[in-house]
């Protein structure tokens, strides 16, 4: 096991079957495909993986699908937080009782006037409450998603009393100050980010990595940015494409370059992308060129 996340991390996407349901064979094909073809590691049942859509039971069925397809725990970190601590705190640990150490930490999302004193006493109560030294939490900062932030100084306050098992940070606010705001409050917390063409300067920044959605439709231009400048200008490229609602897009393209129809489907309230558009997404897609790694 490992005490952070490092390295290229794939925001799952969850494909359903025609009545609605987690299509596991589908989600494992997918993720073996991407951990074959050198990523890292798998977040299901985050932001790209509308996680707060499923129950605490489907995330789990899912992760026991991935589990028993052979891919490593240590390789899964799953999405977890509700507005309810004793819910986040059950699945969580639940979750390492699967044999996970990962799990990435929505703050309580209903109260958008809660203090910064406030997220902290939140995310202390889940690691208190599960009591398990094994856990490694990576707190998720996502506001303009699920309208409540996680200050910096929290997590640099929150390193100081759990050690690792505050773990790391994923930003995915878009705003590079946000990310070196993160760095310089806890120097020791592993911070990814979310937004694919900031990869490269995160890292020569001191960040340990991504965890993103994009590798799912465009994995060699995701792995490009780790090894040279010459990739942001196709990755901002490719993220222009993604146009309208990020989810039902992307699963669109994902659907359009496989031909599998448990991509295009969403769970309510989003609604389903025209297949149109993802055919035209993954056809530009496949025109960008991906410079070839340097050294």
């Amino acid at each position: 096991m490992t005490d952070r996340i490092e390295g290229l991390w794939v925001a799952l996407p969850t494909p359903l079957t025609a009545d609605g349901a987690v299509d596991h064979g589908l989600l494992v094909r997918h993720s073996e495909s991407l951990l074959g073809r050198g990523c890292d590691g798998l977040v299901p049942f985050g932001t790209t993986g509308e996680g707060t859509s499923f129950s605490a039971s489907e995330r789990l069925r899912a992760v026991e699908a991935l589990l028993d397809a052979g891919i490593g725990a240590d390789r899964i970190a799953l999405g977890v937080g509700y507005p309810s601590l004793p819910d986040t705190v059950a699945l969580t640990r639940a979750a390492l009782g699967l044999g996970l150490q990962h799990v990435l930490a929505l703050p309580p999302y209903f109260f958008r006037d809660a203090p910064a004193e406030g997220i902290e006493d939140a995310f202390a109560a889940i690691v208190d409450g599960v009591g398990d030294a094994r856990l490694r939490m990576t707190l998720y900062n996502i506001p303009q998603v699920s309208g409540v932030a996680v200050p910096p100084q929290v997590v640099g306050a929150l390193r100081s009393r759990y050690g690792l098992q505050i773990a790391g940070v994923k930003d995915s606010s878009g705003e590079f100050a946000q990310f070196r705001a993160f760095r310089a409050a806890a120097p020791d917390v592993a911070i990814t980010v979310g937004s694919e063409a900031d990869i490269g300067r995160a890292v020569a920044a001191g960040g340990t990595g991504t965890i993103c959605g994009m590798v799912n439709v465009a994995p060699r231009l995701v792995q490009a940015m780790f090894t040279g400048p010459a990739a942001e200008a196709p990755m901002r490229r490719a993220v222009s494409l993604i146009e309208g609602s990020f989810v039902p897009v992307l699963k669109s393209v994902l659907a359009a370059q496989t031909g599998e129809a448990g991509w295009s489907r969403v769970r309510a309230p989003l609604r389903a992308a025209d297949d149109a558009v993802g055919q035209r997404i993954a056809r530009a897609l496949a025109s960008l060129e991906v410079p070839e790694p340097v050294g």
